[in-house]
């Protein structure tokens, strides 16, 4: 047993955020007492006014195992994470090779395991290879324990491919998770098309790619009745169909990166190519639009979108230079700067970055409640520290926060009641 005194206790359930102490028994939270600091003769840590909250639960992390290890491991992503206050990664099928089978999955939940000192959750590929021509055998790695089917950045560009596969996931109660984007209009693309791309030479793509992708996808969803999760909304342009898809009782959320919430296109400065990702950064018009929809709650889901990528992947021109960038380490600190800035409340925060996406995948967590498993992150919201890529635990360092001045430090990270990080 347990017992956390003096913490600001988070709980994007009850959308509480008051004083309080909290008390941990076999891995579970046992009670909560708000407003106190009971003397239950057991062993206390007093988190001294800090931020106590449920661990992220971080859609669409990409760990390079099996295939491209020398770029991030399940044992150095877990170990990221738990710096990081994540204490589950929901993780994508895009290895090498493909999550496309039992065993593939089988190997990933294993390997992850037994080398992360995080949870698991493995998704799969919807389509054999992400190639988007055939459907993988869906009913088999739902029973092996896939959380959701996604190609990732693999568009289905195959309308009939893909209302089959939605069809099939409907009749299995399957998650598929798309990333909104009009195949052909955005093959290419560096950056956010406008003035700022035409004065650096680089090749844009418009916002009404990704309302074109969602609007098919949307259209798909109410044929076949399929749960559906779109896992990067970063445009104003795409809001109202994701507004009509909600309000006409389709089961469909939407994610959001931690990156578009907090980053412009401007941001790409000189070349920059720590800020080149997937979907490309937009105006700074689109993000204040999104920060606005998670607000309101039509954006239901914040990552961070981990993608790591090795040096060589980077320094390249621009157009040539792989998208993603890494963020199991900065997505808290870099939610601080919407908290400080007054855009959202910490309840809200982590209802996006944890209740959320725990609820849409079926996982534990995500709660300050009594029986919930004691997945935890303390820490200090006001903290200040310049970020350093080198000291980041993840094999790769590809951070666009390098060198900035960002606010809010994890302390102490626990899964199921045992501490996996402390700073």
């Amino acid at each position: 047993m347990l017992l956390f005194t003096n913490a600001r206790l988070i709980d994007p359930d009850t959308g509480r955020d008051e004083s309080g102490a909290l008390l941990v028994e076999n891995g579970q939270i046992k009670e909560l007492f708000y407003g106190g600091n009971p003397d239950l003769g057991v062993k206390t840590y007093d988190c001294g006014g800090n931020c106590l909250a449920p661990g992220i639960v971080d859609i669409g992390v990409k760990v390079c195992e099996p295939g491209e290890r020398h770029k991030e491991s399940f044992r150095t992503a877990g170990l990221a994470a738990a710096a990081g206050g994540v204490t589950t990664m929901v993780t994508r099928p895009d290895t090498i090779p493909t999550v496309d089978t039992p065993e593939t999955l089988e190997f990933a939940k294993a390997r992850g395991a037994e080398m992360s000192v995080v949870r698991i959750a493995q998704m799969a590929s919807l389509t054999k290879a992400r190639a988007g021509r055939e459907m993988v055998e869906m009913g088999f790695l739902k029973d092996a324990g896939a959380v959701a089917f996604s190609d990732g950045d693999n568009v289905v560009a195959d309308t009939k491919v893909l209302g089959r596969a939605m069809t099939y996931a409907r009749s299995l109660g399957a998650l598929v998770m798309g990333h909104p984007q009009e195949a052909n209009m955005s093959n290419g693309a560096a950056v956010t098309s406008g003035k700022f791309a035409s004065l650096r030479g680089l090749p844009g793509v418009s916002t009404m790619a990704e309302r074109m992708g969602l609007e098919r996808d949307l259209a798909l969803v109410e044929m076949t009745g399929v749960a559906y999760h779109a896992d990067q909304i970063s445009c104003a342009a795409a809001l109202p169909a994701l507004r009509r898809a909600k309000d006409a009782g389709l089961d469909v959320t939407a994610g959001v990166s931690i990156h578009h919430l907090t980053l412009n296109a401007l941001d790409v400065g000189d070349y920059r190519t720590f800020f080149k990702v997937k979907p490309p950064l937009r105006d700074e018009d689109d993000r204040l639009a999104m920060v606005e929809a998670v607000a309101e709650g039509l954006i239901d889901i914040i990552c961070s979108m981990h993608t790591p990528q090795d040096e060589e992947s980077k320094r390249l021109p621009f157009e040539e230079a792989a998208s993603g960038a890494v963020g199991l380490e900065t997505v808290l600190p870099a939610a601080m700067r919407l908290y400080h800035a007054g855009a959202l409340d910490m309840p809200t925060l982590w209802r996006a970055m944890s209740l959320n996406p725990a609820q849409r995948l079926g996982l534990p967590g995500g709660r300050l409640g009594e029986g919930d498993p004691a997945d935890l992150v303390l820490f200090d919201p006001d903290a200040p520290f310049v970020l350093d890529r080198w000291s980041l635990k993840s094999k790769s360092k590809n951070t666009p926060f390098d060198g900035q001045r960002l606010q809010g430090r994890v302390l102490k990270t626990y899964v199921g009641g045992r501490e996996v990080y402390s700073l």
